[in-house]
C-alpha cells in the first residue's frame, strides 16, 4: 500500500513545528507499513507557513508542498492535494493538530478490506472533544443529527476532515464546494455511490496553535442549503440504497 497524507495549511506557521514533532514520532511507523508520502498544500497563506514547510520538512523523502497564489478555501485546497497525491490510500488531516497526528496508525487499521472510507468521529459514544467551544460542538452536532437523519443514522460525525480514503472513492465522487462544506459533501456523495464508511472513534481537541478559519454562520447555511439538496434528491430518486460497515 502507497500512502499519502494530504494536510492543507492556510496562515499555519505557529503549527508547523508541532506538525513535524507529532509527524516524526510516527515516522518509523509509517515507513514499516510501506511507501509514504507528504502532500502539503499551502492554500495562499500570507505568513512565513510555505518557508517553515520547507525548511521543517527539508530532510525527508516524498514531501511534495503545492502553493495557491491566493486563498482559495478548503475544498478547492483538497482537490488541489487529491491531484497531487500518488497513493492508493490518502489520508486527509487537519495542519493544526486538533486530531493527533500520532493517531494516523489507528486510523489506518480501522481501513480493512471491506472498507472505503474511514472518517473520525468525535461524537461516536467512545470518542469524545477537549475544550472546544461549546457553541461550536452546539451547532457541528447539530448539522451532523440532520446527516444522520436524512443519509445514515448509524454514522455520528459528517463534519470532520481527518479521515481516510481508498483512492477511488477521491476520484469518483465529485465535490464542488470551495470552503468547509466539502467534508460533508464527499462523505454524503460516496455512501450515495455505494462505499463503505467505518468510523474512528477520536478525541477532538481545541486548537494549540493558531486561529480557526472557520465563518461559522456561513458554513451553517451552507450546510442547511447541502441538505435541502439531499431532501430533494431522495424525493427525486426512489429506491435509493446505501451501505456501510
Amino acid at each position: 500500500m502507497k500512502l499519502s497524507l494530504v494536510i492543507p495549511c492556510y496562515n499555519e506557521a505557529d503549527s508547523i513545528a508541532q506538525m513535524h514533532e507529532q509527524l516524526t514520532a510516527i515516522r518509523a511507523e509509517l515507513e514499516q507499513r510501506g511507501p509514504y508520502e507528504l502532500v502539503f498544500v499551502d492554500d495562499g497563506s500570507t505568513d512565513a507557513t510555505y518557508e517553515l514547510l520547507t525548511n521543517a520538512f527539508a530532510t525527508w523523502e516524498h514531501v511534495r508542498i503545492a502553493r495557491h497564489d491566493r486563498n482559495r478555501g478548503l475544498g478547492v485546497a483538497l482537490r488541489t492535494g487529491f491531484a497531487n497525491a500518488v497513493g492508493e490510500v490518502i489520508v486527509v488531516t487537519d495542519s493544526d493538530g486538533t486530531y493527533p497526528f500520532t493517531t494516523i496508525p489507528g486510523l489506518l487499521d480501522k481501513l480493512t478490506a471491506d472498507v472505503d472510507i474511514v472518517t473520525s468521529s468525535a461524537y461516536h459514544p467512545q470518542g469524545g472533544v477537549d475544550g472546544v467551544p461549546a457553541y461550536r460542538i452546539t451547532l457541528s452536532k447539530g448539522a451532523s443529527l440532520l446527516y444522520r437523519l436524512l443519509v445514515d443514522w448509524r454514522i455520528h460525525t459528517w463534519t470532520a476532515m481527518y479521515r481516510a480514503y481508498r483512492r477511488e472513492v477521491v476520484e469518483q465522487v465529485p465535490t464542488t464546494d470551495e470552503g468547509y462544506l466539502v467534508m460533508s459533501e464527499l462523505l454524503v456523495g460516496a455512501i450515495f455511490a455505494g462505499y463503505r464508511v467505518a468510523e474512528y472513534p477520536a478525541i477532538l481537541r481545541v486548537r494549540r496553535y493558531g486561529q480557526s478559519k472557520a465563518k461559522i454562520w456561513k458554513i451553517i447555511r451552507s450546510h442547511l442549503r447541502f441538505q435541502a439538496g439531499i431532501i430533494w434528491r431522495k424525493l427525486t430518486t426512489p429506491g435509493r440504497r446505501t451501505r456501510r460497515v
